[in-house]
Formats: structure tokens, sequence, C-alpha cells
């Protein structure tokens, strides 16, 4: 996979992550802290599953290390979400401009939240990434929805239309 490809997609991700934290800075806090009935309850704490994959992979990439794990109470409504969110996405997509094909197509060795020693092509973990936002901003979605807060349309098509 070429650099501009992985940055179209990197840019769909946040391009649909803004849409859904917009959504979510129009909730009460009650509402972003309500327990759902999906994959991470709250709207806070399906977010904040996205957050920390992103920061997580992008941290393997860099091999920085692994920070623990963010914490819900860091994060008491969405304004604060989106604030952290915004060095993440800084963070994420320097890497992106600055990856070489030598660079996408080489393994990022890495240990895994099971403790096991894993290896990835990059281009791989960041298409994961992507993906991986699409299933829980999804899920978010459908909370939002229920809430009276839809994002609106989040597919990868409809960000290429507005794009031109």
């Amino acid at each position: 996979m070429e650099q501009r490809e992985i940055a179209t997609f990197v840019d769909y991700n946040y391009w649909a992550n803004h849409k859904v934290i917009d959504a979510a800075v129009a909730l009460t806090t009650e509402q972003f802290l309500a327990p759902g009935r999906l994959s991470f309850g709250s709207v806070r704490g399906t977010l904040l599953h996205v957050l920390f994959a992103e920061d997580t992979w992008r941290q393997r990439i860099e091999s920085a290390g692994q920070r623990s794990q963010l914490q819900g109470a860091d994060f008491p409504d969405a304004a604060a979400l989106r604030a952290h969110w915004a060095t993440e996405e800084a963070a994420l997509r320097r890497l992106v401009r600055g990856a070489t094909p030598e660079r996408l197509a080489a393994p990022i060795s890495y240990t895994s939240l099971d403790g096991s020693a894993r290896s990835t092509p990059m281009w791989q973990i960041l298409l994961h990434v992507v993906n991986h936002g699409t299933q829980f901003r999804g899920e978010a979605g459908v909370l939002l929805t229920e809430l009276g807060h839809s994002p609106g349309d989040l597919d990868f098509i409809q960000y290429v239309r507005t794009r031109g």
C-alpha cells in the first residue's frame, strides 16, 4: 500500500472521528457517561476505546513503548476527549506523512496486550487502526442516535464525495 493511500484512509478516519465527537459534544454529561448496551458501555467508554487503540498502535510504530491505559475519569466530557484526541491525531498524521514505502512495508515488532510477541507491517497496522475505528464509531453512532444526536453518514464514500 502506498503512503498516499494510507494517508487517505487516515484522513477519512479523522473526518469520521470529528463527526462522532462533534455529536458527542452536544450531549449532556449524564448522556455522555450513561451506560449503553454495546461493547464499551457509554459513549465515553466507546470513544475512549477508539482513542486508546489509536494511541497504542501509534506508540508501537514509533517504538515508544506503551503507556498505561487512558482512564475514563480523565475525560469527564466529550470536550476533554476531543482535546486529547487532537494531540493524538496530530502525532499519527505526522507519522503517516513521514512514512516511506519501505517503512510502510517494514514489520513492526511489539508486545500485544496479552503479552505475546507480534510483528506486523506498518501499513497493515494503520489500516487496522482505521478499520477498528470504523467498527467502534458505528457503535458510538448507535448510542448517539438513540440519544437524539446522530453523527450522520460516516461512510468512506461520503467522505470521498465531501472532498470533491
